[in-house]
Formats: C-alpha cells, structure tokens, sequence
C-alpha cells in the first residue's frame, strides 16, 4: 500500500528539487551541458561525427563511444557498466545511420558524490538513482547543444524513491535527494524517450508521445507487487515530462540569447575603423 511520506525537505511525494540546464561551452567539443536535479549535477559533453578508426568503422552507421567519469579517482567497473546502459538507453534516439564510417563520442561526468549516493568512483559504492538521472539528462542536453546528430527523440531520466512507513506500508517518492538515500528502500531510475514518431506511446494534452526505454527499480527489503511498479512508472512519466517540458523552455531561451549574442558581435557599418593607406599592404 502506497502512502504520502513527509520528506526531510519538505516536498511533497511528487515533487522534484530545483532542476537546471546549463549550455555550457567547453573547448575542442561539438556540444556540452550540465544538468541538475538540485545538487545532483552532471556534465556532459559531445564531439562528432568524428573521423574513426578502421577497427570500429561501421559501414552502416556511425559508432556510438560514451564513457563515464566519477568525480574523484578513475573509472572503475561501476563506471563502465553505467556507460554500457547510456549507450542503450541513447542509441535509440539517434539517427545513426545518417553519419556511417564515423564516431560519436559523449562524456558524462558526475559533478558530485558521496560514499552513500556514489559518483566518487570507489568500488561498491555505485551510481545513486538520482545521479544517474541527472547523467543521462546531462547527455541528452549536450545532444541538444551540439546539434551534429540527428535525433528522432529527447531522453529524460528521473529517479523514484521506495520508503518505508511501517510493516508492508511504503510511500513512493520522485527524485530522492541524498539525505533522503540512506531511509530508502528500494526505488531506481526510469529513463523515457519523447518523440512524436513513436507509436503504440502514452501521450498526454501538453507532453508528446512517451516510452519506458530503461529502469532498474527494484526492492531492496521485500517485494513489490506489479502494482506497485505501475504505480512508479506513473510517477515518473509525470516526472519526466516536467523535465521534457524544461528542456523546450530552455532550448528557446538559449536560441535567444544566441541571436542577442550575434547581433552584438556583429560589427556596425557605420562604426567600422577607417583605413590607413600607409599601413595596408600591397
């Protein structure tokens, strides 16, 4: 039986922290972003399509690389299984296969950790729920930033949180917080992709077509009954396309400032430096 939980901060059970997107504009890449559930930050950044080298040159399509890296130390086996799942989870929303022979690469770094909520790298310590989510927006976000790839649809990730309230009585929460980490019993990530080219895909007044590419919920004491997981699934899609709906406002903000940023960089005519004749060369 779910219940309403009062959460250590206050929010309501389906309520996420603050979320942010930063375009950020890293050096020597196509695209990059951060993205944050509160605290919870990630970056991401993207280069390509890229030339390849022939032992991962694809004839039919380009070659998706993603490697993840922990905020401390270097990658270890956790790290490398969360890129394994990036790859999956991302893979279908790119059209590939306009770009053969050659290499996308994405990097996600986790902005934060702890030895609870992971990110630091250590082993055993894992990627938290949250985190995670936070990682697979980042890289969505670079995506959207770059412009390179073609997409036939944007990926939004957020976590759900199982806590207990007695004996078989839990609440489900949306987007855990790290002090919220440690009283959870059981919860994980669920990843959506939006597209208006998906079919057999929910879809609701003001949010396009949605479907569940990816979680890993699971029960950590007990079991959870299909309803339950149905009832986690809701609460994230409705997560989710609150996320879906930020990443639209914040693509027409930056599209914005863009055209502010040019238009002030563009020089005048009228304000043009007049020319020394005995400095020009012949």
């Amino acid at each position: 039986m779910s219940t309403r939980h009062k959460r250590l901060d206050g929010r309501a059970n389906d309520e996420m922290r603050p979320i942010s997107i930063v375009y950020e504009a890293l050096d020597r890449v196509d695209g990059s972003a951060k993205f944050g559930f509160g605290q919870t930050v990630s970056l991401a950044s993207l280069s390509g399509p890229l030339e390849v080298r022939t032992a991962l040159e694809s004839p039919s399509h380009a070659t998706l690389e993603i490697s993840v890296r922990p905020l401390a130390s270097l990658p270890g086996t956790n790290s490398r299984a969360l890129a394994t799942t990036l790859k999956a989870v991302l893979g279908p929303s790119l059209l590939l296969t306009h770009h053969p022979r050659t290499l996308v690469q994405i990097v996600g770094q986790a902005l934060c950790g702890s030895d609870s909520g992971g990110g630091l790298g250590g082993t055993g310590r894992g990627w938290n729920a949250s985190l995670v989510a936070s990682l697979v927006n980042a890289c969505s976000a670079a995506l959207i930033n770059a412009g390179s790839v073609p997409m036939k649809g944007v990926v939004c990730a957020v976590a759900v949180g199982r806590l207990s309230d007695g004996p078989g009585v839990h609440a489900m929460v949306l987007d855990p917080s790290e002090a919220e980490l440690p009283a959870l019993v059981g919860g994980g990530c669920f990843v959506f992709m939006f597209s208006s080219v998906l079919p057999h895909a929910e879809e609701t007044a003001d949010v396009t077509h949605a479907a569940l590419l990816w979680t890993n919920y699971t029960a950590t004491s007990g079991v959870f009954e299909d309803s339950e997981f149905a009832e986690a699934q809701e609460l994230a899609l409705e997560g989710a396309g609150r996320i879906w709906r930020t990443f639209k406002d914040s693509i027409s903000k930056h599209g914005v400032q863009e055209v502010e940023k040019t238009k002030a960089e563009k020089p005048s005519r009228q304000s043009s430096p007049e020319i020394d004749d005995d400095k020009m060369e012949i």
